[in-house]
C-alpha cells in the first residue's frame, strides 16, 4: 500500500485521523470544505502530538510536515493507498462524496467511512467499485481511543474487509469485525441503549443528571474499561462463571429488562437534561472538559499498556 493516506472531512474525527496517519509515519492529503478547515486541522494534529509522543505511537520518520491540504476530494486522493472519509452524518453529502472518491482512485485502493450509523451498502449507491468500500467506524477521539468498527456491505469483498482490519491493527487500532449491517453498527448501540435508560431515570427523578453518570463512570465503567459486559458478568459469577450467574442471577436481571424505560424526549425533557449536563460541568468549559477527558485517556492507556 502507497505510504499516503487521503483524510476525506477533516473535522473533529477526520482531523483526530489524520493525527494517527501521521503519527504512524503516513503521508496525509486532506480536504473539507469549510474555510477553516486546513488551520482547524493543523491546530488539532499540533495539540494531539505531545500525547501520541508520550504514548510511543510516533514512529521514526514520522512528521507532521507530511501533512498536505487540497481543495476537492479528487485532488486529495491522488496517489493515495487509503481513503478516509470522515463528513457530516447525512446519507445524501455521503453518497455524493463517495461517488467522487470513487471516480478519482484505482479500483484497488480501499474507502472507509467513519460514519457512526449509516449503511455502507446505502452510502455506494453511485460507486463503480462497491466492493472496495467499507465503514471503519472509530471512537472519538479516533486518534486515542482504539476500538475501530469494521462493516461490509452487501457488495463489498472479503478482502477488502481483511485488508482495512490489518490496516488498522498496523496503526496500533483494535478493529472488530461486524457481521451484518444495522443502524448504529455495535458500540453505539450499546451507548443508545444505556442513554436511554439514562434519560429515562432522569425524567422519572430517580437521580440527578450528576448522579447517573456518576453511576456510571465511578462504577460499572470502570469495569468496562478492561472487560465487555459478558465477561464482566461472567467474573460475576465466581468460579462458575456466567453460567452460575445466570443460574442465580438472570431472574432479577429479567426483571429489570421489563422496568426499563422508553423515554419520549420532550422539549423540555432535554433541556432538564441539558441544565442538569450543564449542572455536572460547573466552571469547566468544553475546551477544559476535552482537556481533562484526553489526560485522563493518557493516563488509562498508558496503565493498560503496561
Amino acid at each position: 500500500m502507497s505510504k499516503a493516506v487521503a483524510v476525506v472531512g477533516a473535522g473533529t474525527i477526520g482531523a483526530s485521523w489524520a493525527a494517527i496517519f501521521l503519527a504512524q509515519g503516513y503521508d496525509v492529503r486532506a480536504t473539507d470544505p469549510s474555510p477553516q478547515g486546513e488551520a482547524f486541522a493543523r491546530r488539532f494534529i499540533a495539540n494531539a502530538w505531545p500525547t501520541l509522543e508520550t504514548l510511543g505511537w510516533v514512529v521514526p520518520g514520522a512528521s507532521q510536515d507530511r501533512f498536505s491540504f487540497h481543495a476537492s476530494p479528487s485532488e486529495a486522493c491522488k496517489g493515495v493507498g487509503f481513503v478516509h472519509e470522515s463528513g457530516p452524518e447525512r446519507a445524501d453529502i455521503k453518497i455524493e462524496t463517495f461517488r467522487e472518491i470513487d471516480a478519482a482512485t484505482a479500483p484497488d485502493v480501499v474507502i472507509a467511512s467513519s460514519s457512526s450509523g449509516l449503511l455502507i451498502s446505502r452510502v455506494t449507491v453511485k460507486c463503480a467499485h462497491p466492493e472496495r468500500c467499507v465503514i471503519g467506524h472509530p471512537f472519538n477521539p479516533p486518534h486515542l481511543i482504539p476500538l475501530v468498527e469494521v462493516v461490509g456491505g452487501k457488495q463489498t469483498s472479503a478482502a477488502t474487509i481483511d485488508r482495512c482490519i490489518d490496516f488498522y491493527r498496523q496503526l496500533g487500532k483494535y478493529p472488530i469485525r461486524v457481521n451484518k449491517e444495522v443502524p448504529g453498527h455495535i458500540a453505539n448501540r450499546l451507548q443508545a441503549a444505556l442513554w436511554r435508560e439514562a434519560i429515562h431515570l432522569a425524567a422519572d427523578n430517580v437521580a440527578s443528571v450528576a448522579d447517573i453518570d456518576a453511576a456510571v463512570s465511578q462504577g460499572p465503567g470502570l469495569r468496562w474499561a478492561l472487560f465487555g459486559p459478558h465477561m464482566t458478568f461472567n467474573l460475576g459469577g465466581g468460579a462458575g462463571g456466567l453460567a452460575h450467574f445466570m443460574e442465580h442471577l438472570l431472574g432479577p436481571v429479567q426483571s429489570w429488562w421489563d422496568d426499563l424505560g422508553t423515554p419520549v424526549v420532550t422539549p423540555e425533557l432535554q433541556q432538564r437534561l441539558i441544565d442538569g449536563v450543564n449542572a455536572e460541568a460547573g466552571a469547566r468549559s468544553i475546551a477544559d472538559l476535552v482537556q481533562a477527558r484526553d489526560a485522563q485517556l493518557t493516563a488509562l492507556l498508558k496503565t493498560l499498556q503496561r
